[in-house]
């Protein structure tokens, strides 16, 4: 996406831009408006989006065995094609009805799970990811004894081997992975920096840098989970890339 789709005209580098009064610089093929330094955009934008979804969720994420399952739910209800705030709310549902790990999640009934969705609004996949929810609580048992930290363990801090084994789940494929690993980047710090092609994009947007590295020097390192999350707001509309760059000035 280039500057004048995220809404900012693009000018040429040395000339000034009439809408922003400062002058174009050239970034990734592109044209980013000159709007303060990129450390200043990052804070900017962390103090407009703070939270990561997993904490808008509910979910207190820490390394260990529930929050991390609930980590994984939250991503299956976050892979599908409906909005965040949707998924967001169907996980509430889920975890306010008491489906919180592997194992309640598994001996609640199919029927139990569709009404929670319902619940959340999350009504044109509840059927399918109702199923989905049952067999992945059933894998998580049998391969991994109810604790991702297993798996963590036995892909030794590799991104790939991550997500090769996070997409074994059904309903997780490498969306649902890239998900996954970028909300628990929070709590397993080898993790950082990871920024998926969402939250890259939503960079390229505010003009930041377009690397997972270049994004790591704008914030302290353990708020880069959070600026990520931040980012694939801008990506998907949920958070202003005009409104945050004005802001920064």
């Amino acid at each position: 996406m280039t500057a004048s789709t995220a809404g900012i005209p693009a000018r040429p580098g040395g000339i000034p831009d009439p809408l922003t009064g400062g002058r174009a610089r050239r970034r990734g093929g592109g044209y980013a408006p000159d709007v303060g330094n990129d450390r200043t955009v990052a804070q900017v934008l962390l103090e407009r989006s703070s939270r990561t979804y997993a904490e808008e969720a509910g979910i207190r994420l820490s390394d260990r065995p529930g929050p991390l399952y609930q980590l994984l739910v939250l991503a299956t209800l976050l892979s599908t094609r409906i909005r965040a705030c949707v998924a967001v709310d169907a996980a509430r549902e889920l975890f306010a009805a008491g489906y919180r790990t592997p194992q309640a999640m598994e001996a609640a009934s199919w029927q139990q799970r569709v009404d929670a969705l319902g619940r959340g609004h999350y009504r044109r996949y509840d059927e399918r990811t109702a199923t989905m929810l049952g067999t992945g609580a059933r894998l998580c048992l049998d391969r991994w004894h109810g604790d991702l930290r297993r798996l963590h363990r036995e892909a030794r801090s590799d991104p790939a081997g991550l997500r090769r084994r996070l997409t074994e789940f059904p309903g997780i494929g490498p969306t649902g992975a890239d998900i996954y690993l970028r909300e628990a980047q929070t709590v397993w710090s080898d993790l950082r920096p990871y920024a998926d092609r969402r939250a890259l994009a939503g960079a390229k947007r505010l003009g930041l840098p377009g690397s997972p590295d270049g994004l790591a020097g704008l914030v302290d390192e353990p708020d880069f989970g959070r600026l990520a999350s931040a980012l694939v707001r801008v990506a998907l509309g949920e958070e202003s890339a005009g409104e945050v760059t004005r802001a920064a000035r």
